[in-house]
C-alpha cells in the first residue's frame, strides 16, 4: 500500500462540508499545549512570529482564542475539505465519492505544525502555524522541529507495514519534521517541472497543484502497486526516466 504525505494549507474554507463524524487528532493534547501558549501572545507578537500582516495576525489571534478540542467543538472542520491551497485544489476532495473518502482516510497523512500529523477526516479548529515557526510550548526549545522531535516519525512507523511505500508529496519544510532515515520503508519523492523559456524549472504554484493531483490519482485509482504510479499523467505531466533517480521521480510537461 502507498502512504501519501501532504503539507497543510494556509488558506481555509470554513464553509466546507464534513463527512460523517470527525475523527480525533492523535496529537490533540500537544496541540492544546501549544494553543495555551499561543493564546498569551498579542496580535503584534503573532505577526512577528508568523511574518504575516496585522490583519492576518488579528484573524489568527481570534482563532487561537476560540480554539477547542474536538469533544468541545461542534463547528470542527476536516482538513481534506477545509484546506484550500493549490495542493488541495489539485486533490479536489469535495468531488470524491464516499468510497474514495474512506480510502483517502487510510492513505493520506497531512503534516501539521500545530497538530503534528492529521488524518483527512480529523476534526480540527481553524488555525495557522507553519512547521518552520520559531516557536515551542516548552521553554528550552526554539522551534517546532525540536518540539515534535521523533514523535511524528514514530507515529508514522507505527502505521506502516513492511511492504508499504511512502509517497512524499509534502514540502521540504514539513518533511523535515520526519527522520526518514529512521524509517526502513521506501520513500519516493515526486518532483514536478515545467518548461519555461526552453528550460525545465520547478514552478511552485504548478508543482503544488500537481502534488495534490497525484494524491488524487492515487486515491481515485486505488494505486497500491508503486509501478502503477509511473502512469500519472494529470495535466499532461509524464515521468521522465532519464531525469529520475531510484527514489526521486521527475515528472515534466
Amino acid at each position: 500500500m502507498l502512504k501519501v504525505l501532504l503539507s497543510p494549507a494556509k488558506s481555509l474554507n470554513l464553509e466546507s462540508k464534513c463527512f460523517k463524524e470527525p475523527t480525533v487528532p492523535l496529537f490533540e493534547k500537544e496541540a492544546q499545549d501549544m494553543v495555551n501558549k499561543l493564546k498569551k501572545l498579542t496580535p503584534k507578537a503573532l505577526s512577528q512570529l508568523m511574518s504575516i500582516s496585522e490583519d492576518l495576525a488579528q484573524l489568527n489571534w481570534s482563532r487561537f482564542q476560540n480554539w477547542r478540542e474536538l469533544e468541545e467543538n461542534p463547528k470542527a472542520i476536516q482538513p481534506i475539505f477545509s484546506f484550500s491551497g493549490e495542493v488541495y485544489r489539485g486533490l479536489d476532495a469535495s468531488s470524491f465519492d464516499n468510497e474514495s473518502i474512506v480510502y483517502a482516510q487510510d492513505t493520506i497523512r497531512i503534516l501539521s505544525g500545530l497538530y503534528g500529523m492529521l488524518k483527512p477526516l480529523d476534526g480540527i479548529s481553524p488555525y495557522r502555524l507553519e512547521m518552520g515557526s520559531k516557536f515551542s510550548p516548552k521553554a528550552k526549545q526554539k522551534s517546532l522541529y525540536e518540539f515534535w522531535g521523533n514523535q511524528i516519525t514514530e507515529c508514522m512507523k507505527g502505521e506502516l507495514n513492511n511492504s508499504d511505500v511512502i509517497v512524499n508529496l509534502a514540502s521540504k519544510e514539513y518533511t523535515r519534521v520526519l527522520n526518514l532515515r529512521n524509517i526502513s520503508n521506501r520513500v519516493i519523492t515526486p518532483v514536478f517541472k515545467d518548461y519555461k523559456n526552453g528550460k525545465l524549472k520547478t514552478i511552485m504554484v504548478y508543482a503544488k497543484k500537481a502534488r495534490g493531483s497525484m494524491a488524487r490519482y492515487i486515491v481515485s485509482n486505488r494505486i497500491e502497486n508503486l509501478e502503477n504510479l509511473k502512469g500519472f499523467n494529470t495535466d499532461s505531466y509524464t515521468l521522465d526516466s532519464n531525469l529520475s533517480s531510484e527514489n526521486e521521480w521527475v515528472f515534466i510537461r
